[in-house]
């Protein structure tokens, strides 16, 4: 048979049209599923819901070469709307994750959010809480981390920083702590404690002399050291008073730093009457101050260039002789109640307390440190809770909480500055004073005896925070 015989006889074409497949879905069939939309659509469309869409999609109209056994179903328009109540099963991937009205509505929306917002809070809380501990652990013990990390001010001065030149008086018996302190006020040393840290830190016991030594400013605890125990630094025929001490210390100091008789030292102090001072005795006429004298020299010479020392300081802020006692016994309260830059307030308290007039100490001074020397005791270091009272009890003269009015004379040496404050106390209705920190010094003045209470108070939980720092 040939090409042309074999077309030949092939049947005449004819138009294939598609057949709807009558059959009825199986139940939960993709079909049923569509069907059943089309259903809810059509009724949606009658009661007057404009909500149909455009066809998404339809057959193809022509029949494929394959003949009409293989001729597409027939054609399904979908069309959008309400979600049938009824349930359906299949359906595309989208409506597999897409929200269920029943279930992921609006309300489980605010829920998420809410809980996200609590979520948020309770982590700022945590941050909030950690940050307040850091804060309060740093307060409390920055120091000491500081210390601990080399995070903190350097304590010593570094090598090399040295210059200038100091006089440091080392008296009998001092140790390395009163020496550490004297080091400090001298600008030799960084810190208070820095040199009394290294003698402990070290094991170090050194036999210190008593004298003056010449130093510098700025140096290290061990360059400072290393001087001291040089004899070349120790000055021959000098002698240092230092402020705030009494004559029961002066005088040995004055034998054993100018190699005399203690004897004559004793002797050359007896009598006030011979240096022209109209007092009992010469306590605070001696002025502090670092002296050098010739070799040979007399203890009633030493004694003369001390006393014409304090009548210079005295003269050159304006103090009348008639006047230089009462002066010198007030410098001398202001030189062991209070530091230097509150010299002229504590002079004021002590002028107010003296108008016997005023209704808050009717002339009482009440100072501390006339009591104890009234009572014989050295201003080394705080007194027992039970010895206050017997020291405040007692009747001696310069016990100011006993009489009123100023003691019965000075009770240590006075600096220039003291004498100066003393003259010139600054304007203010202050009553009372307080150190609350005795490392520092910090000191708050007060006008009535309530502030001074609270005050007191302050102190108190100061030294109950530091229980071996001499609170009494």
């Amino acid at each position: 048979m040939s090409q042309g015989d074999l077309f030949d006889n092939l049947p005449d074409p004819s138009t294939a049209h598609p057949t709807v497949d009558q059959t009825p879905p199986a139940p939960g069939s993709r079909r049923a599923a569509r069907e059943a939309a089309q259903r809810a659509g059509a009724a949606d469309t009658a009661s007057g819901a404009e909500r149909t869409s455009e066809p998404v999609g339809t057959a193809p109209q022509q029949a494929t070469a394959a003949g009409p056994e293989q001729a597409p179903e027939a054609p399904v328009t979908a069309t959008l709307s309400s979600p049938s109540p009824e349930p359906t099963v299949g359906g595309s991937l989208e409506d597999l994750f897409a929200p269920n009205a029943e279930d992921h509505g609006t309300e489980p929306k605010r829920r998420r959010r809410t809980g996200c917002l609590v979520a948020l809070i309770i982590v700022l809380v945590l941050i909030g809480g950690l940050a307040a501990g850091g804060v309060w652990v740093w307060n409390t013990y920055g120091d000491r981390i500081s210390d601990a990390m080399g995070w903190g001010e350097p304590k010593d001065y570094a090598a090399g920083e040295a210059t200038g030149e100091v006089f440091v008086t080392i008296e009998e018996g001092f140790t390395g702590q009163p020496i550490s302190h004297a080091l400090y006020e001298a600008g030799v040393t960084k810190t208070e404690d820095v040199f009394y840290d290294m003698l402990i830190a070290e094991g170090l016991n050194p036999n210190f002399m008593p004298g003056v030594y010449r130093l510098q400013e700025r140096m290290t605890a061990a360059a400072a050291l290393e001087a001291i125990e040089n004899p070349e630094n120790r000055m021959e025929h000098s002698v240092g008073v230092v402020e705030g001490t009494t004559l029961k210390t002066i005088v040995p100091t004055i034998a054993e730093s100018l190699q005399l008789p203690l004897e004559d030292v004793q002797a050359a102090t007896a009598d006030p009457s011979a240096y022209g001072v109209e007092a009992d005795t010469l306590e605070g006429w001696l002025f502090p101050a670092v002296y050098t004298f010739d070799p040979g020299v007399t203890a009633t010479q030493v004694v003369q260039a001390m006393v014409d020392r304090t009548r210079e300081s005295l003269a050159e802020v304006g103090v009348p002789d008639a006047d230089a006692q009462r002066i010198l016994t007030i410098a001398s309260i202001i030189q062991r109640e209070g530091l230097t830059a509150d010299f002229p307030k504590v002079s004021r308290v002590i002028q107010n307390r003296l108008q016997e007039d005023n209704q808050e100490t009717h002339g009482l001074l009440q100072m501390d440190s006339t009591a104890q020397y009234g009572y014989g005791l050295t201003h080394d270091g705080p007194v027992s809770e039970w010895a206050w009272k017997d020291v405040v009890g007692d009747q001696n003269p310069w016990n100011t909480y006993a009489h009123p009015g100023l003691p019965a004379g000075p009770i240590a040496t006075a600096s220039h500055a003291a004498i100066d404050a003393a003259m010139n106390p600054v304007d203010g209705p202050w009553y009372y004073f307080v150190a609350v920190n005795l490392d520092t010094g910090e000191t708050v003045f007060s006008t009535t005896y309530e502030e001074q209470q609270q005050a007191e108070r302050q102190y108190q939980q100061w030294c109950e925070d530091n229980p071996d720092s001499g609170c009494y």
